[in-house]
């Protein structure tokens, strides 16, 4: 484990809490604090901990993998800001796109034409963890003269068989 300034800081608001509590049960400050002493790593790990990694919304960042596009569709997320901020894919053909992407897995509606459109393309990244999350993550790649311009990254609600009734 390495200890960082905010660990320390947490671990020290954690001891404060349970120093706190247990001195509304016993007015001995210094059984008090050896007991918080002692119940802060337990606290902090099993209670502290994996509450903040419940409403966080930190995944990790991943540099963009062809295969891993392909074979895990759910952790695209983790690529996609990587390869927006690096211009991986911009001035790709679509062939090129085909290859490392895969297909398309649904093409953009223009209302213009009230068709599909075969310059936008769309991909979904899967669904970003964290307890009050209720978006999916997709992003749209948009051709011009055959070659990637754009890659916009955008949410969209997610929807369940069920409830389209």
């Amino acid at each position: 484990m390495i200890i960082t300034p905010i660990l320390v800081i947490f671990m020290i608001v954690v001891f404060l809490l349970l120093f706190l509590f247990l001195n509304t049960v016993d007015k001995r400050k210094w059984l008090t604090a050896l007991i918080s002493l002692v119940l802060t790593p337990f606290a902090y790990f099993y209670m502290f901990y994996p509450f903040i990694n419940i409403i966080s919304s930190y995944h990790h960042q991943k540099y963009f993998n062809s295969e891993a596009w392909v074979e895990q569709p759910a952790l695209r997320y983790e690529m996609i800001d990587y390869t927006k901020e690096s211009d991986t894919l911009i001035g790709a053909s679509k062939e090129s796109i085909t290859k490392l992407l895969g297909q398309q897995e649904w093409l953009t509606w223009d209302n213009t034409k009230k068709a599909h459109d075969n310059n936008k393309w769309n991909y979904g990244l899967g669904i970003e963890p964290g307890a009050f999350n209720n978006q999916k993550e997709c992003v749209e790649v948009t051709f011009k003269a055959n070659k990637v311009t754009e890659l916009k990254h955008y949410q969209e609600e997610i929807t369940f068989e069920d409830e389209k009734e």
